[in-house]
Formats: C-alpha cells, sequence, structure tokens
C-alpha cells in the first residue's frame, strides 16, 4: 500500500530503504514490471484481460529467518531477503481457448517462475468493471427488453439492474452471471432515488461466453400456501412471450428514500456536535513501506484484491502474536427455495473481491479524529496500475474504560481510558456494505469486527400478501431471508514463529460432582485441557465456556508456571442453516463448524477455496484441508501417514454468522449489526500490561446542568465508613490480632540480648 499524504500526525517516512521490506505491497513500478513481464511471455497472439497484480507472499520459511534477524536488529545490506515476487491473475483470450492463469513474477529476474492454468470448470472472480459490462449486455438485449415489455411502469420511471453472480451452477452450465432488476423513480431527477424499492419479478441471465443473454427467468410473487414457481418459469428466443396484456407494476409502491435531500422528514436540529480532537496529534506512526508503530504494537499492512486489509508481523512489545491476520470470506446463502432463488449465494470474497470494492473512505465520515489513509494499485484490464484512493483508514479512538479501580477506604479511583488503534476498510457490494476493522488495544488484546449495513436484498411480492420466505417491509416488497456467515484467518506466531513452537489447546470450565473428600460443598469446578494434535474442527460450546487457547509449547509464565498464549473468543452464532446435502451447504462446509484448525501451507488463503464463482462443491477450503490429515505433535501423527498429510504448524479459522430475518426497521437502510472476535492475551504477560496507561483527568469533558438536578453531586467515596463496601479506615494489624513478623522478630531479638548480658555479669563476679 501507500501512503497518501495525511495528518501531520501520522507522518510517513520519506526515506526509502535500500530495498523494499518483503512484506511491503508492490510499488507503481513493480506493478507495472509485473505486469509487462506476463504481457512479453505471451506475446502478440494471445489477448490478456488482467484481473489482479499484488505481492506474491514470500515462503514462510524464507521470510522468518528474515524477520527473527530484523526483530533482533541484526539486518544489514548483506542480509539474504527472500525474492521479491508479484502474482499476477489473468484470462488468456486466444483464438483455441478462454482461459484463467496465474503467474508467478520474480520481480529481479524479471521473469516468470511459475505459471498454472486453472481448470475449466474452476471460474474466477469477477472484476467491477465486468459487473459494469453485465448491465450494459442486459440492458441492451432484445430478449430482456421483449420481457420489460410484458410489465407497465409508471411514467418517469427507468429500468436499472443489479449484476449478480449466478451462484450454485446448474449441470454442464456455461460460466453465467444474472441480473437482478428493478425500476428507479426519475421524476426526482436525482440519480441516488432508492431503486431498491420497485423490484420487477425477472431475472435475466448472461451467458459470460457468448456475452449474450441466454434466458429471462420470471419470478414468483405469490405468498404463503402460493406455488414455488411461476405459471411460466422463463422465456428465450426459442420461447417468446406471451401475446396477453402487460401486467401492471407498483400500483400501491411507496417511494423509500435515504438520502437527506430526498426524504419526506426534516433532518434532526437537536443533534449537537460530537468532535474527537486530538490536540497533539495521533500516537501512531506509519512508515512507506506499510510499517505500524502504536502503543508497543508493532505490524505491517497489507493490502490484497480479494481480502482487503491484511496485517503482517504483529508484535507486542518485541514478542511476536500473530504472523498473519486476516479476513477470508463471507458467503450469504437465501433461505426463499422458490427457483431460481433456490441458488442464491453470494460469495463475497471469491466472486468479486472485498478489495475490489472497497470505498474510498472520507475524511470526518468513515473515520474520526487525526486520521491516516492508504492508497492501493488495482489492475486495470489492460493490466496497466490505477491507484484506488484512501481505502484503509487508521485512527485511534476512545472505548470506555480500560481499567478501574476505587480504594473504598481512602476514596481514590484510579481509572485509565481504552484507547484503540483501528484499522478499517468498507466495501460496497451492490446493495449490502460490509465495514471490516482489526482493533488493538492498551492490553495486549486483538478484535476482529465486522459490521453489516446497507439495503436488504428484496424480490417483488403481490399486494396484500404475507410470506414465509421473508418479511414485507414496504408494499409489493418482500426482504427474503438470509445468512451472513463469515470466516477469519489466524495463523498464530506464539513469542515465537518457528513451526512447532505454537500449538492449539481446548480449553474448557467443567462442574465437578459432589466428592467428600474433593468437593464436599458442590462448589468445585476444573479447567480441563486437551491439544489439538490433528487437523479438525471445533464447535462452540457455551456451557463449557470452551475457548481455543494458542500457546507457545516451551516457554512458560515465569509466574503462573503456565505456556504463555493467547486465548480466542468467539461468541456462538447460528452457522449454516440450509440442508448439509444442498449445493448452498456443499459449496460453504467451512460455514458448518465454529472454528477449524488446519496445518499451514504457503497460499492456503481462503476458508472456501480459491474458486467459489458458480461452484458446486468446495475446492481446496478448509474442509479439505482437514481431510488431508495434518499433524502437529508426533502423538497426533495418524499410522498411515498417506500422500497429503505433513507435520506443519497450526492455523485458526474461526467461523461466526449473523442470521437476518429482516425487520421494517431496516429499510430502507439497515442500521449496522456488529460482530467481534477476541483474541486475548493469556499468561503471555507477567501482569496487566496497561499499568503504565496514564490515569489523565481529560480537560475538555464539561459539565451539563439538565434533568431538574444539580450537575455535581456526592460520591460514595467521600464518606466511605457508611458505604457497604467496607468498615472506613479500619484499626492495625495487630491490634486486630495478626502476626507481625517484624516486630516479632524484635522482641525475639531483644530477649535474646537481655539474657545474654545477665550471663555476662554473672560470669565477671565468678
Amino acid at each position: 500500500m501507500t501512503s497518501p499524504s495525511a495528518g501531520p500526525d501520522a507522518m510517513s517516512s520519506s526515506k526509502e530503504p535500500p530495498a523494499p521490506h518483503p512484506l511491503a505491497p508492490l510499488s507503481e513500478a513493480e506493478f507495472a514490471r509485473a505486469r509487462d513481464v506476463v504481457v512479453g511471455v505471451h506475446g502478440a497472439a494471445d489477448s490478456l484481460f488482467f484481473r489482479s497484480v499484488y505481492l506474491e507472499e514470500p515462503r514462510k520459511a524464507d521470510l522468518v529467518p528474515y524477520l527473527e534477524a530484523e526483530h533482533a536488529g541484526r539486518l544489514t545490506e548483506q542480509t539474504q531477503r527472500p525474492p521479491r515476487m508479484a502474482r499476477v491473475e489473468y484470462d488468456v483470450l486466444a483464438p483455441d481457448c478462454h482461459c484463467h492463469t496465474r503467474s508467478v513474477v520474480d520481480l529481479a529476474a524479471g521473469r516468470v517462475v511459475s505459471q498454472e492454468a486453472a481448470e475449466p470448470s474452476c471460474y474466477p472472480y469477477f472484476t467491477v468493471g465486468e459487473f459494469s459490462v453485465c448491465e450494459k449486455i442486459i440492458l441492451n438485449s432484445q430478449l430482456f427488453k421483449d420481457a420489460i415489455a410484458g410489465f407497465t411502469l409508471p411514467e418517469g420511471f427507468n429500468v436499472t439492474v443489479d449484476p449478480w453472480p449466478y451462484g450454485g451452477a446448474d449441470e454442464e452450465n456455461p460460466r453465467f452471471m444474472q441480473g437482478l432488476v428493478f425500476a428507479k423513480d426519475m421524476s426526482k431527477k436525482n440519480d441516488d432515488s432508492n431503486h431498491y424499492a420497485y423490484p420487477i419479478p425477472v431475472i435475466p441471465v448472461v451467458d459470460w461466453v457468448t456475452r449474450e443473454v441466454v434466458r429471462v427467468d420470471r419470478l414468483a410473487t405469490g405468498g404463503a400456501g402460493d406455488a414455488l414457481e411461476p405459471v411460466c418459469s422463463s422465456f428465450s428466443a426459442s420461447s417468446p412471450q406471451s401475446s396477453s396484456a402487460p401486467r401492471k407494476l407498483f400500483d400501491e409502491a411507496r417511494a423509500a428514500e435515504y438520502v437527506p435531500e430526498l426524504l419526506d422528514e426534516p433532518l434532526r436540529s437537536d443533534l449537537r456536535p460530537l468532535n474527537v480532537v486530538q490536540p497533539e496529534g495521533a500516537s501512531f506512526t506509519v512508515q512507506h513501506d506499510g510499517l505500524v508503530e502504536w502503543q508497543k504494537w508493532r505490524f505491517r499492512l497489507g493490502f490484497t484484491p480479494r481480502e482487503g486489509a491484511v496485517l503482517h508481523d504483529v508484535c507486542y512489545q518485541g514478542r511476536p502474536v500473530a504472523y498473519r491476520l486476516s479476513f477470508s470470506e463471507l458467503t450469504v446463502p437465501y433461505g426463499d427455495p422458490r427457483p431460481p432463488f433456490h441458488r442464491k449465494q453470494a460469495f463475497d470474497f471469491g466472486d468479486g473481491g472485498v478489495g475490489r470494492a472497497a470505498n474510498n473512505l472520507e475524511l470526518g465520515c468513515d473515520c474520526l479524529g487525526a486520521i491516516h489513509y492508504l492508497d492501493t494499485w488495482l489492475a486495470a484490464p489492460d493490466g496497466a496500475p490505477t491507484r484506488a484512493r484512501a481505502v484503509v483508514c487508521l485512527h485511534e479512538q476512545d472505548n470506555g474504560i480500560l481499567w478501574k479501580h476505587t480504594n473504598f477506604r481512602t476514596g481514590r479511583a484510579v481509572v485509565t481510558r481504552a484507547r484503540e488503534l483501528v484499522v478499517q476498510f468498507i466495501c460496497t457490494l451492490a446493495n449490502y456494505e460490509y465495514i471490516f476493522a482489526f482493533k488493538l488495544d492498551l492490553a495486549g488484546g486483538l478484535t476482529l469486527e465486522t459490521r453489516a449495513t446497507g439495503i436488504v436484498s428484496v424480490v417483488a411480492i403481490d399486494d396484500g400478501k404475507r410470506s414465509d420466505y421473508g418479511n414485507i417491509v414496504a408494499p409489493g416488497v418482500l426482504a427474503q431471508n438470509h445468512q451472513h456467515i463469515f470466516a477469519a484467518r489466524i495463523d498464530p506466531a506464539i513469542d515465537s514463529y518457528r513451526e512447532g513452537d505454537t500449538r492449539v489447546v481446548v480449553e474448557e470450565s467443567r462442574g465437578a460432582p459432589k466428592d467428600p473428600q474433593t468437593n464436599p460443598f458442590g462448589n468445585l469446578y476444573h479447567v480441563h485441557r486437551e491439544t489439538v494434535e490433528r487437523a479438525t474442527w471445533v464447535d462452540a460450546a457455551p456451557r463449557l465456556n470452551r475457548v481455543l487457547r494458542m500457546e507457545n509449547a516451551h516457554r512458560l509464565n515465569e509466574v503462573s508456571g503456565k505456556n504463555v498464549g493467547y486465548k480466542l473468543v468467539a461468541p456462538p452464532t447460528q452457522l449454516m442453516l440450509a440442508a448439509d446435502d444442498s449445493v448452498l451447504a456443499r459449496r460453504a462446509p467451512f460455514a458448518r463448524h465454529d472454528a477449524w484448525v488446519t496445518g499451514f501451507r504457503d497460499g492456503e488463503f481462503w476458508a472456501a477455496g480459491e474458486f467459489t464463482n458458480q461452484s458446486r462443491a468446495e475446492r481446496g477450503g478448509v474442509a479439505a484441508m482437514v481431510d488431508r490429515g495434518d499433524w502437529f505433535t508426533d502423538d497426533g501423527r495418524p499410522a498411515d501417514d498417506g500422500e497429503a498429510g505433513r507435520k506443519s504448524g497450526p492455523v485458526v479459522w474461526t467461523v461466526y454468522a449473523f442470521t437476518h430475518n429482516p425487520r421494517v426497521e431496516d429499510w430502507p437502510v439497515m442500521p449496522v449489526e456488529i460482530h467481534q472476535i477476541h483474541l486475548r492475551p493469556a499468561d503471555f504477560f507477567t501482569r496487566n500490561p496497561a499499568l503504565d496507561v496514564p490515569s489523565k483527568r481529560n480537560d475538555s469533558s464539561v459539565l451539563v446542568h439538565c434533568c431538574d438536578g444539580s450537575a455535581e453531586g456526592p460520591s460514595v467515596q467521600e464518606s466511605a465508613p457508611a458505604h457497604l463496601q467496607g468498615s472506613g479506615q479500619g484499626i492495625s494489624a495487630e491490634e486486630a490480632g495478626a502476626y507481625i513478623a517484624d516486630k516479632a522478630e524484635r522482641r525475639l531479638s531483644k530477649a535474646f540480648t537481655g539474657l545474654f548480658k545477665s550471663k555476662g555479669k554473672g560470669n565477671g563476679g565468678k
């Protein structure tokens, strides 16, 4: 990533190192060089359509020695660096083939070191440009125009199309894309008028090889108890539209605007400004090569077209915590069984890529305070680098109290604020927005957060009907039931980068049975631990407080004697509801379990596999990684290793979901739904690492006089003896009967001294 001009308090270094860091994102020159090398290999005979160019991350075995030398301060110009590579993804459009190809380019040598063509049944993701092309193909199609002629729209309305992935492929399908069709009220002369308020009940299907509309599916618009399919399910050139009178649409529909100038009510006038002011600037620094430092945290920030922001080499006070952190996949299966909705399922990372759809963030809107933005380079169809501005923002925010204690005897309270560093990016995927954030705190904790907002996906429903497949959010508008199922990838490096040093332990708290000797009162519970020895899945068990603890197998905490570690704290959520043998579930087996532990392999980043577009089943995702049978300890090694499994380090995948049965309050734009995954230190430190956070009064805070009461009131701590927490000033420990070691020793010493003196006098008399 590149650092654009930013606030003066989050400055980037202007001094270029002799060579880029191995994890630094590609520069514009490196991007262009990789593209040129690939073009040179193919020559003029082939036409190339470029999809992505980005850093090919070094092999872990090559990078770890470099990172260890870097953190030990041993880097020199002679230190061996991993080769600098670029990954180039493109389609070869030759007379005899149309295949998706991935090349890895050695940037220093200027040559392709590996090249692989995808299997014909593996369809690549769509680019943002292809979605625009799809809309134009549909709107210009005579077949589509004939289908639209079957409806009567109000005067002043235009037809618009949201391109969508086709979903799970039918048998022997070519590569398809489809469009969800709406009408936009242009009488308001505002392009931001909300077209989702007017769904049209057809879906055109585009053959993406021939670039033509091959059919238009009619949609059922009935309600509860009606047939799953319309009378005529689709029509094509061979089955033209009937000659019946056009169907009139939107008789009962009403506008559902959200942009301020089109609202039918005034904006609130009593909401006063709330400013985030940092008079001394930000507390973080960002270097040109992606190095971020903040409050004992240090990491490198990358960006890929598929994942968006990625955190590499995450350390706290020089101690490794994670080798790599990223969001991996998001699938959205819909629960409407009426064809063609039975295959309505998006894979937002695999079908399109959240990095390609990242918003250009606005100062004072998406992030508040002292902000630093980062740009990235994305590929144009000809492979040229195009700058995507301000796709990631870094900022600090206050998250309430970090820790506090009040001495009830003296009335003194010590309180510190929970400041966080937020690394955030936002993507828009047709109707939905997703806000992804990594949050680092002052106590050594990490949070992975997702927020869903935007507009729910809607279809037409007959006036006066109700449905079992969703909720009516406006007259004639059905918001379908669906799920958002996320997967995040955690490559832990607990106090060491070396394979075999980090292990995963499943920890549970179990009540113990009553026992006259060991648990006579029945209040005992045990902490049960089981080391994960082989690749597997793990389900949540809130009644057992089940957590995954990532530990260093060889380093013990000097205070507790336990292995230093971090624990994964994830709330249990409802996962995939589709039947196990359905196409929706077979495409996303990662969504069946709350967590997966797999063996590390370079380049394995995708929970649902690399190719999700129009898949019928997962290929290469976490389920396949578990099936190959990697092991982490010698005890976990199978009797018959087979050819796939091997000893490896563990990678943890956490899966969490939001089952969205839409509410009327979600319309026309839904308030955010927030989910968080926490990584918390567990015996990693020898005490609370945030004790040194200053406890300062915020002098910008002011009193507000309201509510017919005083702005100032007495504190219970000002009269501690009357407070139920304690008994006031108390008495001396000795007076209370405690044995005071120092005083007892002094008494004993005094007694012995007196005894020796009396004996001395007696001897002298003799």
